[in-house]
């Protein structure tokens, strides 16, 4: 598709400024040129050329979501964990609840959950899907390939799964049962060779993800891990440091810090991020930003199982790789990155002051900071050559009246910035706040139905 976007108050780029690039853009105008950006600046309509008015609008990059559970969508707010910290709320929710992953499942908690990330402007979802087991009787990969397709968004399979079972989850359903390492890693292979693209603007990507590092494989297993997702050329996702769980149980059996335990197992380079980070001592900070290994920063979902604040800020400041992920919907009970980024923005600032994160800053976490991460080197920014993948806001939700800086209404001011347009790689993906062909009311409806058959 060839367009000219015109006409925006504004245009934040996802760069660092100085030297890494602006992050605001000069000009009000995007020249999109098929997959990809052509110009940005102030344009003049070519001839024949389709305009796309964005007055009173602000654009942004689509968003990176580094770490989600798309599976959960259809465990929101379940009463037996909703007050529950980390290591109990696993048993009486994400384990109690695989039974009810079939195939239908998944296939309408993928769509929600996509389509609650494409509404808030995310063109990029990094699932971590750990719902294998022996003998499945579907095609999880697949499934989750084949909505993403639909929407016509970035997926990022990080297949999950586990090789043990917790000591703590006694009788788990047979849809928990543990894999061989063998057969997990034969899957895997199997999934990076039907889907995965290695291209910096890659649509389908396959990332290796055990579970835990700590309770889901064997030590011995990590390096072999590490050392087949190398092989095939594909990157490494783990949970990490969650909760003070992770750090006790290293101390106690490990005798070492969390991040101390993977580094010794080949688990840290510039391949290899983790999801949550959150109890990091300066050491193991600067262990991260030595290596180069990634951060899926998660705010939401650690205020609401209580297990604190990730020092993302503090990693940035040293030049360590910072994205951000809305986790499952099953902690979160939504999939909005305009309200991650709102709470990454206000979180740290209540702990830590006002000057210590910044609305641009945040923005860079959650675009190009993901792009880093998951190796998408041609996404995440907007600039000249780079994918179309970019959203334009439209402020006109009553809670944004009176903004002196429209620029930052969507992080500064949270949920309800309406999308106008929305594209990812060139593709018109939402208009005036609609998905095409999506009807959610019926969506809505079957998650309903899907709900009231969940009796554990």
């Amino acid at each position: 598709m060839d367009l000219l976007v015109r006409n925006a108050t504004a245009i934040m780029t996802g760069g660092a400024g100085g030297a890494g690039g602006a992050a605001r853009a000069r000009g009000s105008d995007i020249r999109i040129e098929g997959t990809h950006i052509a110009e940005i600046g102030t344009l003049a309509p070519k001839p024949g050329e389709r305009v796309l008015d964005a007055t009173d609008c602000v654009i942004y990059p689509g968003w990176i979501n580094t770490h989600h559970h798309l599976f959960q969508a259809l465990l929101k707010g379940v009463p037996a964990g909703i007050d529950l910290q980390l290591v109990p709320w696993l048993s009486a929710v994400p384990v109690a609840y695989r039974r009810f992953a079939t195939e239908d499942n998944l296939r309408l908690a993928a769509t929600i959950g996509i389509a609650e990330l494409l509404l808030s402007g995310c063109t990029t979802i990094a699932d971590h899907n750990y719902a294998y087991w022996p003998e499945m009787g579907f095609d999880g990969s697949a499934v989750l390939f084949e909505v993403a397709e639909k929407f016509g968004v970035r997926f990022v399979l990080m297949r999950g799964g586990a090789t043990r079972v917790r000591d703590i989850d006694v009788n788990p359903p047979p849809e928990a049962r543990p894999e061989t390492l063998d057969g997990m890693l034969a899957s895997v292979e199997g999934d990076v060779r039907r889907f995965h693209q290695a291209n910096g603007d890659a649509m389908r990507k396959v990332v290796l993800a055990p579970t835990t590092p700590t309770w889901s494989v064997h030590p011995h297993e990590l390096p072999q891990f590490a050392a087949a997702a190398r092989k095939m050329g594909i990157g490494l996702h783990s949970h990490l440091s969650e909760s003070l769980d992770y750090v006790h149980f290293c101390r106690d059996v490990h005798h070492c810090k969390p991040l101390e335990f993977v580094a010794r197992h080949d688990w840290v380079g510039p391949d290899v991020f983790f999801a949550h980070l959150v109890h990091l001592d300066p050491d193991e900070i600067r262990l991260l930003a030595d290596t180069k290994t990634g951060m899926a920063h998660c705010p939401q979902s650690n205020c609401r199982l209580g297990s604190g604040i990730a020092p993302a800020p503090a990693l940035a400041r040293i030049g360590g790789r910072v994205s951000l992920g809305v986790d499952g919907s099953a902690s979160n009970e939504a999939a909005d990155m305009i309200d991650e980024t709102h709470m990454a923005w206000l979180v740290h600032r209540a702990r830590d002051g006002a000057a210590s994160v910044t609305v641009e800053e945040v923005i860079r976490w959650g675009t190009a900071g993901g792009a880093t991460v998951l190796g998408l080197d041609k996404v995440g920014t907007l600039a000249p050559g780079m994918a179309a993948d970019l959203m334009v806001y439209s402020l006109d939700h009553i809670r944004y009246a009176g903004l002196h800086d429209p620029a930052i209404g969507p992080v500064a001011g949270g949920g309800q910035a309406h999308v106008k347009y929305g594209f990812c790689n060139g593709r018109l993906v939402v208009e005036d706040g609609r998905i095409p062909g999506l009807d959610l009311s019926r969506i809505a409806a079957e998650a309903r139905t899907a709900v009231s058959r969940m009796v554990v």
